[in-house]
């Protein structure tokens, strides 16, 4: 049997069916290699909607290419993925949400990008995590639900002195690191910058230099002199750190942050998704209209 080079395949089906493929940092380094574009997974849906390409095949999870398809309804968008879960995305139950929000219409629902489609359209409007604190900060003095990231909900409740309500859910790789963690880390490493994701819990973050997204903790990294960096998210940062910066030294705070739904993504699943046009992502017709209204209150705030 005549061994598939994948690598050589992706790229051709790409072309031959004008496909646009985009990742996230958390993918195995093999997929990173073959994405158009790698990054956080709004700013990867924009481009989406902005491409040319007729269909988008989203190297993530199941609530990312959702977003991409409330952006660009008129596009073909697929998720390799054959599952494509997310643990935070998950802890928000849809008609739970729904019987909040009618014991409580003056409440403000305010949803991480990090959910489905379907809890987007209860949102009045969405963060990411490098806007949350501005575009949530606009709602100061308003009874406020924030879902369903508790820790990202608490720092900003800290940092902006709020009072939100909280949804119980938390990222699991993010919610394991703890304080003893980020010690030892410092102690092996104390001449190192410790940068960290702000999905962790706030006395964790109270240890960091700097908090931010992904790609802000990326940024941050080209803006200092330092040398030496701990990182405080997910291990698949790594690949986009050491090709942009690879005269630097990376650290991670734990070697157990691993998304495992991240990498779900096989370049064999990539190359069945585009051959086969498999697993193609839908979004209600009614869903996507109260979504992308959302969404685009977020922009009009950040």
């Amino acid at each position: 049997m005549t061994k598939i080079d994948y690598k050589n395949e992706i790229l051709r089906l790409k072309k031959e069916k004008n496909a646009l493929i985009i990742g996230h940092y958390y993918q195995n380094d093999e997929i990173q290699e073959v994405c158009d574009h790698v990054g956080d997974s709004y700013a990867l849906s924009v481009i989406a909607k902005e491409s040319n390409a007729e269909r988008i095949v989203f190297c993530g999870v199941r609530f990312m290419a959702e977003t991409a398809k409330i952006l660009a309804p008129e596009k073909r968008v697929f998720l390799p993925a054959p599952v494509g879960g997310c643990e935070m995305a998950d802890m928000v139950d849809e008609e739970a949400l729904k019987a909040y929000k009618e014991a409580n219409p003056d409440t403000v629902i305010i949803g991480y990008v990090n959910t489905s489609a379907r809890v987007k359209a209860l949102c009045d409007v969405c963060v990411t995590s490098s806007n949350a604190r501005k575009v949530i900060s606009h709602y100061k003095g308003k009874p406020i639900l924030y879902l369903p990231d508790q820790n990202l909900g608490t720092y900003i409740n800290t940092v902006e002195n709020m009072d939100m309500e909280l949804w119980p859910g938390c990222c699991g790789i993010h919610h394991r690191i703890t304080e003893k963690m980020v010690e030892d880390a410092k102690k092996a490493h104390p001449s190192a910058l410790v940068i960290i994701h702000p999905e962790s819990p706030i006395a964790v973050l109270r240890k960091a230099d700097f908090i931010g997204s992904t790609k802000q903790m990326i940024d941050f990294v080209g803006r200092v002199q330092s040398q030496d960096f701990i990182i405080g998210t997910e291990r698949g940062i790594l690949y986009e750190l050491q090709k942009q910066y690879p005269d630097r030294n990376f650290y991670l705070v734990s070697e157990h942050l691993t998304c495992y739904s991240m990498k779900e993504t096989t370049l064999t699943e990539l190359y069945n998704c585009l051959l086969n046009d498999t697993n193609e992502v839908f979004v209600d017709e009614d869903v996507q209209k109260k979504a992308i209204k959302a969404l685009d209150k977020m922009l009009e705030l950040s």
